[in-house]
């Protein structure tokens, strides 16, 4: 009879308890543990900003299995034949005994329990600002199920008028909606020139702008240099610029870094972004040992760079392959990520995959890219904004990555865009997409495949797109451009940039020809709400032989810039 496997898991948050799962299933024999440091096992906590926020009352519906029953350490014994131990810290790896070293956090009891493949899955922990009164009462991360619970307790209390969150990634602008939502005043600050750094700025803008009409404070460029309290309670946050904003909780939602000191102490190969190296099977410099999930550093499928990507959903993928992996061998593979991501923001979502354009030239390729505004279903069923933005190569025309804001359905555009960046495809491709339509769920031309018919027009010369940031560099360097905002009277009474335009309805537009600058080389801008009848006015500017007739991509609705109204 075969030797039984011993399996011993180290952290039981997301990739942990995943490995230790699919392990089972492939061995039904294997001795299997699972030790973890805080009491909860398996939590949703990519869910903690919804449970601080009060979408849901019952804090163990982040423990549950989708049936509704809690992964405690009961259910995983009873269920699935895992010990998982909790409470307990792995102090120390023995790579030449094969054991790991224990201590209880309750007890102090230690102990020593041997593995044959050892899964390291520690996650993250946060990145605190190294500032003064950084240990003050009243300062918080949202990191763990402890953090979660005090922040509800915080928002069901209501004794707090005023809270500053320190970070507008991620974590920082759903943590910014969950306390807006228990009534306190929000302020929201960042060191960086702008909010969820994973867009473009001009998309992020919008993001931003939409935070602010929610009712939250955005201060952006400013980092914090100095908590401020009184007999050891925090009292306000300093900035760089010597503003004090008052405060009785502070949010630090400035990212996190991988959980690898345990590793490193191990001897283990730690990479450049102090995240666990491992190859394509997740094993680490040692062979008996594999890791997954936050604390290890993997490849971004488009630089082929290696990076941190501390996402939930990757977390149990690569949770799923180690499994598998310590049990049949070096069988699965976890090629690396594009780093698709999404996130709510009030009303808004905001959603990415692939490269954003600034990164992506960072990368070294040549870019062309196109911004697109339109509804996300017909205006009879009720269709929401959403504004797109696309980027390609400019050499090959293959998709490099797509950002996606607005109230409309985000998040199924950006899968659209994932998963043609899984396929390697390029904008042409892209144009003749076969994507699910009718009415309640898409335009007939789906706005990930709009964009790219927009993009592919860009890259052709059918349409000599502008951006909305490059038109205000023009307005503000006061260039001789013509602004021709092609909405009917109604709309422009109702919203108007109030930037010098001149407003000639399409419709109109063949019988006041006259009306446009003589001189047929004067850069014409043509725009409307989202720039469909700006680009049929361009093409009929060129048909009467303007030669420099651009459309602001997007139009109105994607102008990230204060408006006249």
């Amino acid at each position: 009879m075969s030797k039984q496997r011993r399996i011993v898991v180290i952290g039981g948050s997301a990739a942990g308890p995943k490995a230790a799962a699919k392990a089972r299933r492939m061995d039904p024999m294997a001795e299997i543990t699972i030790i973890q440091k805080s009491s909860d096992l398996s939590m949703a906590s990519c869910g903690y900003p919804y449970y601080v926020g009060g979408c849901f009352e019952d804090r163990n519906q982040l423990l549950c299995t989708p049936t509704g029953v809690v992964r405690d350490p009961r259910f995983f014994l009873d269920a699935k034949g895992i010990n998982a131990i909790t409470d307990t810290e792995v102090t120390a790896i023995n790579r030449t005994g094969k054991t790991v070293t224990t201590r209880h956090g309750v007890t102090g009891e230690i102990a020593e329990i041997p593995y044959d493949k050892l899964v390291i899955a520690t996650g993250a922990t946060p990145i605190l600002p190294p500032v003064p009164g950084a240990d003050l009462d009243g300062i918080t991360t949202l990191q763990s199920m402890k953090d979660a619970d005090y922040l509800r307790k915080v928002a069901d209390e209501k004794r707090i008028a005023a809270a500053v969150v320190v970070g507008a990634g991620l974590i920082g602008v759903e943590t910014c909606e969950a306390l807006n939502l228990a009534g306190i005043n929000i302020t929201v600050v960042d060191m960086l020139p702008q909010v969820l750094m994973f867009l473009d700025w001009e998309m992020a803008k919008l993001v931003e702008n939409h935070m602010k009409a929610a009712g939250a404070h955005i201060i952006t460029g400013n980092p914090v240099v100095e908590f401020l309290g009184v007999d050891g309670k925090l009292t306000g946050v300093k900035l760089k610029n010597g503003t004090e904003l008052p405060c009785e909780l502070a949010v630090v939602a400035t990212g996190v870094r991988p959980a690898s000191r345990l590793a490193a102490d191990a001897g283990l190969e730690i990479g450049a972004t102090r995240g666990i190296v491992v190859n394509e099977y997740l094993q680490t410099s040692d062979p008996d040992i594999y890791a997954a999930g936050d604390c290890i550093e993997t490849t971004n499928l488009l630089t082929r760079k290696k990076i941190h990507a501390p996402y939930g959903d990757l977390a149990n993928l690569q949770g799923r392959v180690v499994g598998q992996n310590v049990i049949l061998g070096n069988h699965e593979v976890f090629p690396g990520t594009y780093q698709t991501g999404i996130c709510k923001v009030f009303n808004f979502s905001a959603g990415v995959t692939g490269l954003s354009e600034r990164c992506a030239r960072e990368a070294g390729f040549d870019t062309v890219s196109v911004i697109y505004a339109a509804p996300d279903k017909p205006g009879f069923m009720g269709g929401k904004l959403l504004v797109l933005k696309m980027v390609a190569d400019a050499a090959t025309g293959r998709l490099l990555g797509m950002q996606c804001v607005g109230p409309g359905d985000v998040s199924k555009r950006i899968a659209s865009a994932a998963m043609a960046l899984h396929g390697k495809l390029t904008i042409k491709e892209l144009t003749v997409a076969d994507l699910p339509y009718a009415p309640p769920f898409s335009p007939a031309i789906d706005n990930f495949i709009a964009c790219a018919h927009v993009l592919e027009d860009k890259m052709t010369g059918q349409m000599k797109g502008i951006s909305a940031a490059e038109v205000k560099a023009k307005v503000d360097a006061r260039e001789p451009i013509y602004l021709l905002d092609t909405r009917d009277p109604d709309e422009y009474q109702a919203m108007r940039l109030g930037i010098g335009e001149v407003l000639i309805p399409l419709g109109a537009l063949r019988t006041r020809l006259h009306e446009l600058p003589e001189n047929k080389n004067r850069e014409i801008i043509c725009y409307c709400k989202i720039s469909l009848r700006g680009y049929e006015a361009a093409r009929l500017l060129e048909g009467y032989g303007w030669t420099d007739v651009k459309v602001m991509e997007g139009g109105i609705m994607a102008w990230p810039f204060p408006r006249e109204k």
